[in-house]
Formats: C-alpha cells, structure tokens, sequence
C-alpha cells in the first residue's frame, strides 16, 4: 500500500515538472482496495479497471520501474510509452487494463469471465469500476448477461464519492447501489474499503463464491480520493474540512497502526519506507533514462497487427511504401 501511495506522489510531482503528458489519475486513498483484491486472487485470473489503474498494477506484480516508464512515455513502460497513465497493460500478471471509457470495459471483463465459464479453467475476473459507470449502458448490459449465465466475475464499483466534480446524490436516486444486484439475479455487498483486513476477506468470499459456481457479486466499495479527480482538478467541489475529515480514515495510517499493534516496532516500519523510496527513486532514474516510445514499434501494433506479416505493410521508413 505504501508503494502505491510513494508511486502516486512521485507521479504527481513529475507531472507538474512536464515528465508526464496527457491525463493522470491518482489512486491516493484507494490503496486498501486494490491490495486486498490482489491478495483474493490467483495466478490467472483477470482483471479489469478503469484509467485510475496504477494501483492494482502495482498491487498485482507490475514493477514500479515499468509503471513509471509508462507514464513517462519510455518504450520500457508496460505498454511500450503508447498508453500512459490510463492504459496500463500487464498480461503477465493478469491485469487487462487501463480503460478510459467510463463503463465501457464492463462488457469486456463480462467476455473474458464468459470465456473462463465456456472453457471451465477455473479463473475468475474482477472488474473495477467508479459509481458514474453505473449510469452506463454498458453496465447494465455486463450485469444483465453476468448474472444470467451465472459468470465467475465480481464487480467492484469503488465509490469514492465523486464522479468527477459531481457528488453521487446528484447523479444517482438510491444511496445503496447494491440494491441494483438483485435485479441482475446476484449477490450485492457494501462495505467501507479503507481497512486492508475487511477488503481482503469481503473480497475473497466473493471471488470465491465466483470460483467455485456460485455466480456473480456486485460490490460498492465505499472509498476517498484525496486528489482531485486529474491532475488538471483543483478540487474546488469540497471543502477542506470534509477532506481533513476523511484522511482519519487514511487506508496506510489504518495499516500501519494495526501493523505495530500486531508488534511491528516504528523501527521496521520506517525501514520499509526507506526501502520503498529507494524503489521509487529507482523507478524515476530508470524513467528518465530509458529511451522514447519507438515510432516503428507503433507502426506494427497500434495500426494493425498483421503487418509483420503483410507484404503490403506500412514503411514509415519508406515514404510509407512497402
């Protein structure tokens, strides 16, 4: 959880020194949720999250150096530096993505949650979401299908109060999403996601339940962003006082209290942190060294990837002849 939090406020900090371009969305008080996920799953199983992907990148095994290098549009990113910070992509360790279209990823994480049914492997699939998507038509047709093929998916919508700048009482008629599960024929859970314990094991009886044909589960989450919703939002919708009030509920402090009332000492704990900002700095010194995203590279994987084997391929090279 720490790893993610250093890796966010180093990504912030690059940002506002002009090292990363385009959009970037913190995950800063969310952590507790993708740790937890990660820790309910197995090697194999899929997930699926929104543009605020870096943490369940991280959380499932991506390196901070590859995450860092994404952002900074270096061909060592985990995406070769062509999707930055919203489309994250790690298939080694079963993250699918990264997704900028708000709601639009449901339908997909439904596919390959079908997928694992047809072939009966054994995997399940987690699909993150914020409270906006599920105003979506795209939600609703992942859920209207999830539950009625009895899909091995959970959906986690982390309501972490705001879709953008506008608060959930003005974008949604009931408070508790997960009324919306019995209408999809599926089990709903609501929880509050700053404690690493609860997420852990509410998650895990919902990605089991999944994995052993009990069907789907829609869960809220009930989280804080401390940041605004990009870096290009100034917050200005809520007050200080409420942001203050939040933070007691900071997921990293609630770790780290439990941690020393467990008998870790203050001592080991701040010989993590050491560790962590080491690996952070790390991160951005092989960022800033590695080479830039590679225009050949695009040319044969973003355009078409039968190109390699086409005669009749796009040579930039060339004047754009074969």
């Amino acid at each position: 959880m720490t790893t993610i939090r250093r890796f966010e406020e180093e990504s912030a900090r690059a940002y506002a020194q002009g090292k990363i371009g385009g959009f970037l969305h913190l995950y800063i008080g969310q952590e507790a949720i993708a740790v937890g996920a990660a820790h309910a799953l197995r090697d194999g199983d899929h997930v699926f999250q929104t543009y605020r992907d870096h943490g369940i990148a991280l959380a499932l095994g991506m390196t901070p150096r590859a995450g860092m290098a994404e952002l900074f549009g270096k061909d060592t990113g985990c995406s070769r530096g062509l999707g930055g910070s919203m489309h994250f992509f790690d298939v080694e360790n079963g993250f699918f993505g990264g997704w900028g279209i708000v709601g639009g990823h449901l339908a997909l994480a439904a596919g390959a949650a079908f997928k694992s049914k047809y072939l009966n492997d054994g995997k399940v699939t987690i699909c993150f979401f914020g409270e906006g998507a599920t105003n979506i038509g795209g939600f609703h047709e992942a859920m209207s299908l999830a539950g009625l093929w009895k899909l091995p998916i959970v959906f986690v919508c982390e309501n972490n109060q705001y879709a953008m700048g506008t608060p959930m009482s003005r974008t949604s008629a009931i408070e508790d999403l997960t009324l919306k599960a019995a209408g999809y024929g599926m089990i709903g859970d609501r929880f509050e996601g700053h404690d690493i314990d609860t997420t852990t094991s509410r998650l895990q009886l919902a990605v089991d339940r999944a994995r052993n044909g009990g069907g789907p589960t829609f869960i809220e989450v009930q989280t804080y962003r401390f940041r605004g919703h990009s870096m290009s939002d100034p917050a200005k919708y809520r007050s200080r006082a409420e942001l203050e009030e939040r933070k007691k509920s900071d997921p990293c402090h609630i770790a780290r209290t439990r941690l020393m009332e467990a008998g870790i000492t203050e001592d080991q704990l701040d010989d993590i942190d050491v560790e962590i900002d080491t690996q952070i700095d790390d991160a951005i010194k092989f960022a800033n060294e590695s080479p830039p995203a590679s225009e050949a590279f695009m040319h044969n994987s973003v355009y078409a990837p039968s190109l390699i084997t086409d005669p009749h391929r796009y040579d930039p090279t060339n004047g754009g002849q074969a």
